[in-house]
């Protein structure tokens, strides 16, 4: 076990794998490359959508101890020409394990394909014209991007992989947001580099050439923010790193990244006052994000984007700024990520670790002699940007034996430019979103997260109770009328466990052990308490909703499935309906006793306002898994 002091506070480098949940190291991928050349899969022309660990079955993972065989295989997303493959290659063996046609179903973009057919669209007569009616005749500084749109199911999309280009205007600005060309889109075949179509929606608006930059000019000024503020921890950090694992307290878990979750936690346990190790978290990861536009255009409707699944090639995080992004004294780890060719590279910086105190107590009462404690949280924090957005991503470890984990959203809004200068002049011109600048509408969306969790109370032995809250009416000769009581329901099967919170119907959402009582006979249990939340407006029959199924549900239950780790399934891009959780759960497979995994949406409508312009303060949205009779009393009573 490694302490880390003072001097060692660097990045902790991608390293070669020491625990079967490590990510692939760079030598690694190095060596799926060669196998999948000797075994005639691979050419110059090969591109991968997908590269990642390809984790071993939770049994196995479960039982491996330090000294044992360790078993290491890759997952690949393999482009051959218009062709995808699944491969999974044992590195142990030096062997490819399977090979297996990618069919019904397209993989995500890879790196190159954003820039496909984008020179024939800038040369088809129908955008050309386009242009030139938008006074746009010289394309030398125009930025064009094709993107998966949106599935509707109409004819010409099935069995195509389609993509949308649209273009901006970026002279001399950095944020390119606000400069897109409006109402022009073209439709294009990815695998035939054909322009299908081209849509103008016409309109007199042109490109808003309002500068929006957010980034320091010679002539802005700083404000002035006196007293520095210094966090130092001259004895280094009060946790211990052995590779990807972390000791913190009487905390034990492993952390890695992951080109599609963004960061993964595994292994979570609670150290008793025995020494003993109590289970908690096999692994928590966000399995998917969904971010529908809010307008009816085509420009616009098309924009439901399944992002994890869509955008994550050559994965979705991006190195953490020290001392802005993460507090000075934070450690960080490198990450390995992959090129359009599959060739790694070492991504610095894509995860950080840090302890904080924030000035808040973890309890105290002032019933005669005053008693407090301060509180004090580990976080581990990775960046995922996806186009416009960036989400900070955190699993925060509490000293009461909780885990709570945070989104936080920032970036730019996407925005159209319109014809009206500002609000009111034209009713319809911010109809569906809210002026942010002159000529500059940003359009009303939606975010929904999908987190998954493999929540294991002392062991895998679980099942699933909602605590119902109700009224009880009492007898007319009482002084009270009513108060209210708590009806534990054990959800049976997939069908009793699909929840959404009400206020006015409220309940409480456990794990319960099945094998485990607390020193009063109570099941030992966990408490997943939700944050803010919002509920999708979209209709069942909306074709965004259909696809995104997992945002029907703000929890959804499901017993633990290897396979079973993306709520919109493996292969959202271009999906038709109901993939992941919805097909799932249809099978209404049993819970009782047995291994479950929860699945926790978490929903926001997002309303633009002008202080959301020209980059977005972090709004966070989270949840908190918290210890629910797992203790016989208040863990943190220890607390110096």
């Amino acid at each position: 076990m490694l302490a880390l002091g003072a001097a060692l506070l660097l990045a902790m480098p991608a390293r070669s794998a020491e625990h079967p949940l490590d990510p692939l190291s760079f030598e690694e991928f190095w060596q799926a490359l060669e196998i999948l050349r000797d075994g005639e899969r691979l050419d110059a022309a090969t591109r991968f959508s997908r590269f990642a660990l390809q984790e071993p079955p939770k049994e196995a993972v479960l039982a491996w101890r330090e000294g044992d065989e360790l078993p290491r295989s890759a997952y690949a997303l393999v482009r051959q020409g218009n062709d995808s493959f699944e491969a999974v290659i044992d590195l142990a063996a030096g062997e490819i394990a399977s090979w297996t046609p990618l069919e019904d179903m397209q993989p995500n973009w890879h790196q190159e394909e954003f820039g496909k057919v984008v020179a024939k669209v800038l040369q088809h007569p129908d955008f050309v014209a386009g242009l030139k009616r938008r006074g746009i005749e010289d394309v030398t500084f125009l930025q064009c991007a094709t993107i998966p749109p949106g599935y509707y199911d109409t004819e010409d999309e099935r069995g195509r992989r389609l993509g949308y280009v649209n273009c901006s205007d970026v002279r001399g600005v950095r944020n390119t947001w606000a400069r897109g060309v409006p109402g022009l889109t073209a439709v294009v075949d990815l695998e035939t580099d054909a322009v299908v179509r081209v849509v103008d929606e016409g309109g007199d608006a042109t490109v808003a050439m309002t500068n929006s930059d957010y980034h320091a000019t010679p002539h802005s000024k700083p404000r002035e923010v006196r007293g520095p503020i210094h966090v130092s921890q001259p004895l280094g950090p009060g946790f211990e790193l052995d590779g990807y694992q972390v000791s913190w307290q009487k905390w034990r878990f492993h952390v890695r990244p992951d080109d599609r979750a963004g960061l993964v936690v595994s292994l979570a346990r609670y150290m008793d006052d025995d020494g003993g190790e109590r289970q908690v978290l096999y692994e928590g990861h966000l399995s998917e994000v969904f971010v529908p536009y809010m307008d009816p255009s085509f420009t616009w409707y098309r924009r439901n984007f399944i992002d994890s699944g869509e955008f994550s090639a050559g994965g979705l995080t991006q190195p953490l700024m020290p001392g802005r992004d993460c507090p000075d004294h934070a450690v960080y780890f490198d990450a390995v990520r992959f090129e359009p060719n599959g060739r790694p590279t070492t991504s610095p910086n894509n995860i950080c670790l840090f302890e904080r105190e924030v000035g808040d107590p973890s309890w105290r009462h002032a019933g005669g002699k005053a008693e407090s404690r301060a509180a004090r949280d580990l976080v581990a924090r990775a960046a995922m940007v996806i186009g416009n957005y960036d989400y900070l991503l955190d699993w925060v470890f509490r000293q009461d034996g909780s885990i709570a984990a945070a989104v936080g959203a920032t970036g730019i809004l996407e925005a159209k430019g319109v014809a009206a200068a500002t609000a009111g002049e034209d009713p319809q011109a911010d109809a569906h979103g809210h002026f942010m600048a002159r000529h500059i509408v940003a359009v009303n969306h939606d975010h929904y997260f999908s987190f998954r969790l493999d929540v294991d109370v002392d062991g895998q032995r679980n099942s699933f109770v909602a605590d119902r809250l109700r009224t009880q009416m009492l007898p007319e000769e009482h002084p009270r009328r009513s108060l209210w009581t708590v009806a534990t329901e054990m959800a049976q099967t997939e069908a009793d466990a699909k929840f959404d919170i009400n206020l006015d119907r409220p309940a409480l959402w456990r794990v319960v052990s099945e094998n485990r009582t607390n020193h009063v006979g109570y099941p030992t249990s966990y408490h997943l308490m939700p944050g803010r939340n919002a509920r999708t407006l979209l209709t069942e029959d909306d074709w965004p909703r259909r696809r995104a199924g997992f945002i029907s549900h703000h929890l959804w239950v499901t017993p633990q499935r290897d396979d079973e780790r993306w709520a919109a399934g493996d292969h959202p891009t271009l999906s038709d309906r109901g993939h992941g959780l919805p097909t799932w759960t249809a099978a209404n497979r049993d819970l009782a006793d047995t291994d479950i995994v929860l699945w926790h949406t978490l929903g926001m409508h997002h309303f633009p306002r002008a202080e959301d312009w020209p980059v977005m303060p972090v709004m966070w949205q989270g949840f908190e898994l918290r210890p629910f009779d797992f203790f016989d009393r208040n863990p943190a009573l220890d607390l110096p």
